[in-house]
């Protein structure tokens, strides 16, 4: 088995909090995250392929296709946007590291034209990172 990842970055906002919570309490759950005023990230998303190599071409996926794909659907859609208000596949999701990565996940899996979609990894700090790999 063979793992292809392709690299992308982008920078969006937005604010973790949920509508069912008084402010006080997604202050207290979700801290600074939770500011009415937003607050952002220069993400890095990592998207991982993996297959058997084409005996005709030598790739488990063409990188450059990859790359179209990966931008049409995810960073076209997030780069330089607010994920809780401009974000069509984020609406009614709170926008965690986690429920993003799962979007992403979704967004990707049924395009991706050669191998298997393995793991979409998020960067969100330096420090913090989330990896999801399906169900």
């Amino acid at each position: 088995m063979v793992y292809i990842t392709r690299r992308e970055t982008f920078s969006a906002a937005h604010r973790l909090f949920n509508p069912n919570f008084s402010d006080e309490q997604n202050k207290k759950i979700f801290g600074k995250c939770s500011n009415p005023n937003w607050h952002g990230h220069n993400y890095i998303l990592e998207v991982t392929v993996a297959g058997k190599p084409d005996p005709e071409t030598g790739f488990v996926v063409n990188l450059t296709e990859l790359k179209k794909i990966i931008k049409e659907n995810i960073i076209t859609k997030v780069d330089h946007k607010n994920l809780n208000t401009e974000t069509d596949f984020m609406q009614g999701i709170i926008p965690s590291g986690e429920n993003i990565t799962v979007a992403f996940w979704k967004e990707l899996e049924a395009r991706i034209p050669g191998g298997k979609l393995y793991s979409v990894r998020l960067s969100e700090t330096e420090n913090n990172f989330f990896e999801y790999r399906g169900e």
